[in-house]
């Protein structure tokens, strides 16, 4: 059976997202900031009739859904509920449970990330980095100086019209952290976090600038905030799609634990 989920559902629905922390951070993270009662975000369940636990879960963000199930789960009722969905823009997700989804609905570009996680700090890969500048934590005082430097990084063109809003507002609403380095008061290296919940962390805006590179400078970076979520008792996460990016993030202790497929409508 599947129903909308209610606040009376968290703790439920809870013991079904922490099976996979790293994986479920955008709807732990969504539930904790949002709660239930919120226009722009739904959350509708399949509850187990056997023993009343929740064994899938469907979230409606703004125009994106995002589906997970720790097993077999009832694909024609998801994607009933999003076919009447006239506004829906994608569906993202843990690509064997969005796969399942092929068939039921019609998908016009598919895009797949790797994902990995990280549960463990490889100890010796921080330890060989020099003390040179120090690290810094930002404030939204500092969100002029890190977009001036992500606004020269190509990989985020895509994003670079919203940058400095996304990056105040997640600093504001501490959903998110932000890391850099600085030389001659310019902003060199910069690494975040989004979607911080009380379990996991996505590594993001990961960059250097051109003129900086090869000194292991964005290594030095991830090493010190990941270290500090790492302490907090937060697992971590991250995409990417570049595999000379995974082998820096596999350095620092990161593994693959899956992939994670984007569908646009």
């Amino acid at each position: 059976m599947i129903r909308k989920l209610t606040k009376d559902d968290q703790e439920l629905l809870m013991a079904l997202l922490r099976k996979e922390p790293a994986l479920n951070l955008f709807i732990i993270g969504d539930v904790e900031n949002f709660g239930f009662e919120q226009d722009f975000m739904d959350l509708w369940g399949e509850i187990d009739p056997a023993d009343g636990r929740i064994k899938a879960v469907l979230l409606r963000f703004y125009r994106s859904y995002l589906p997970y199930a720790d097993g077999p789960f009832d694909v024609e009722g998801f994607a009933e509920i999003i076919r009447k969905d006239n506004d829906i823009h994608m569906i993202s997700g843990a690509s064997e449970v969005v796969k399942a989804f092929d068939g039921e609905i019609n998908f016009k570009q598919v895009k797949q990330l790797f994902f990995a996680e990280l549960k463990e700090m490889n100890n010796k890969i921080s330890e060989s980095f020099s003390s040179a500048e120090p690290i810094k934590k930002a404030t939204v005082q500092d969100v002029e100086a890190i977009c001036a430097l992500t606004d020269t990084i190509e990989e985020f063109e895509s994003s670079r019209n919203g940058s400095r809003t996304s990056l105040r507002k997640t600093l504001e609403s501490n959903t998110g952290r932000t890391y850099y380095i600085e030389r001659e008061d310019k902003v060199i290296v910069t690494a975040s976090t989004s979607a911080e919940n009380s379990m996991s962390a996505m590594i993001v805006g990961v960059a250097t600038h051109q003129a900086f590179r090869e000194q292991s400078l964005a290594s030095r970076v991830m090493a010190q905030l990941c270290a500090d979520l790492l302490h907090e008792g937060k697992s971590l996460c991250l995409f990417y799609d570049n595999p000379h990016a995974g082998v820096i993030y596999k350095r620092l202790g990161f593994q693959d634990i899956g992939s994670w497929t984007i569908v646009n409508m």
